[in-house]
């Protein structure tokens, strides 16, 4: 059996899980950096990590020597840079000098990260999209987006104004974004300009709730919580109030959330050949403690496009499971190995389309995203 390398981002760094006589783990890398998400290039070999925070700043680390050693593409500074630059014993300590940061007062981290049609994008909080062309070592806001009209009127969600959802398509021109919680925008003209895809198929969906992230209105709750692409057009969405599909690039969205337990989640994946295909994890409410209902683990499958539902149980915890598995933190590799990663710091990972689970690791720090490379 052929085992990708399992790239994790976490609140301690980033570290690497790959297999030879057992799982291994690499870590962590990236300075003790938080590390929102980690993503890769299989050919190459480069690895890219992005995260920050109020004391680093924002920045994306990147490896090209699959993990070996890393290098650092800094955005803005951060409260240390400030702490050291008047402190030349903290400096010392922090082994600090100064850093030119191009987005200073900006961007305070990144959330996430997207390799395609030889661009690196990555999204940052609050939400902006930033664009490399030369592999990570220098970047370029969109302004585009940056200048979007209704901007100001924009609301954060529980963790802020992220941009965490990059999805590209087959042709380069068409780009798909998720913003908490401003929903989800597109372009189909490489980023000239871009369009707000939040419209539900039936307005009737939206009367009767009485949750602020419900869909209102005749669109869907704009708190998207992640996106994910099958083919062509074709987009599902997990948002922080139900699970949807769209047919039309997100100009239409239909709720499939019918024979879930939850209207609650976080991560979506889709099978990388069959486009009726896709995961979800519910858990049992934003306000009820986010773990899965009845403190069961179970990844929720569907091979109909969502129009039902299976809960895949075998090899995860049934009694006393309290994680939560965000957003970034499930992937679906190209041979369908499928893999999500705790809070709690596990790994689980299934050879069979999510049918049975294995946990090939524990005890990492607070996982935030897992990707396959």
């Amino acid at each position: 059996m052929t085992h990708p390398t399992i790239l994790i981002g976490t609140t301690k760094g980033a570290f690497l899980l790959s297999h030879a006589d057992g799982w291994q783990v690499s870590g962590p890398h990236c300075g003790g950096w938080g590390i929102n998400h980690v993503v890769g290039d299989a050919e190459t070999g480069h690895i890219w990590a992005g995260g920050g925070g109020d004391w680093f700043g924002a920045g994306i680390w990147r490896s090209t020597d699959r993990g070996a050693t890393w290098s650092l593409a800094k955005l803005s500074n951060g409260q240390m840079d400030e702490w050291a630059a008047g402190d030349p014993d903290m400096a010392a300590m922090f082994d600090w000098t100064p850093t030119e940061t191009p987005f200073d007062g900006q961007v305070t981290s990144i959330w996430s990260l997207h390799h395609a049609h030889g661009r690196l994008y990555a999204g940052g909080n609050p939400a902006n999209l930033y664009v490399s062309t030369d592999n990570g070592e220098t970047w370029t806001q969109s302004e585009s987006l940056a200048s979007f009209p209704d901007r100001e009127q924009w609301a954060p969600g529980a963790a802020g104004l992220v941009l965490h959802s990059i999805v590209s398509h087959d042709d380069p021109a068409k780009l798909w974004l998720g913003i908490s919680a401003a929903g989800v925008f597109a372009t189909e003209d490489g980023g000239e300009s871009w369009a707000r895809r939040n419209r539900i198929s039936n307005a009737d969906a939206c009367d009767h709730h009485h949750h602020p992230a419900a869909p209102s209105g005749g669109e869907i709750g704009h708190c998207v919580h992640n996106i994910a692409r099958a083919e062509g057009d074709l987009l599902y969405q997990q948002n922080h109030h139900g699970t949807y599909r769209s047919p039309d690039g997100g100009r239409v969205w239909h709720d499939i959330s019918h024979g879930l337990p939850s209207s609650f989640g976080f991560p979506i994946a889709v099978h990388p050949r069959d486009p009726e295909t896709l995961w979800t994890i519910p858990l049992n409410g934003d306000i009820d403690g986010r773990f899965p209902p009845g403190a069961r683990a179970a990844v929720w499958k569907s091979t109909d496009g969502g129009q039902s539902w299976s809960d895949k149980r075998a090899g995860l915890p049934q009694q006393g499971c309290f994680f939560t598995v965000l957003r970034q933190a499930m992937a679906v590799h190209g041979d369908a190995t499928l893999g999500f990663g705790t809070n709690t710091g596990s790994i689980f990972l299934s050879h069979d389309e999510g049918e049975t689970w294995d946990e090939v690791t524990r005890h990492l720090p607070t996982i935030l995203s897992v990707e396959m490379m």
